[in-house]
């Protein structure tokens, strides 16, 4: 399980409703990723993952698969737990 910090895509777990809240990559990847439909801001959910392979990531409706590599450039928060944190006082 994840906490309300960012973590590499690359770490999540299958089934998990993320939120992407930075890109630290090259212009390049960058450009790449947002061609994608993978923006700062947007929420994903990794559908099928495999170890050192690419990631079956679900957006909206649609289904991408993303290399690991590009994946580890993407930092992400998990949304369940950013829900329970505006609910604390």
């Amino acid at each position: 399980m994840m906490t309300n910090k960012s973590l590499p895509l690359i770490m999540a777990n299958a089934g998990e409703r993320l939120r992407i809240t930075a890109i630290p990559a090259g212009r390049g990847a960058e450009a790449h990723l947002g061609e994608l439909g993978l923006h700062v801001g947007r929420e994903i959910r990794i559908m099928q993952r495999q170890s050192k392979g690419p990631l079956l990531l679900g957006i909206g409706d649609a289904r991408i698969a993303v290399g690991f590599g590009l994946c580890s450039k993407v930092l992400v928060s998990l949304v369940d737990q950013e829900q329970q944190e505006k609910v604390r006082p």
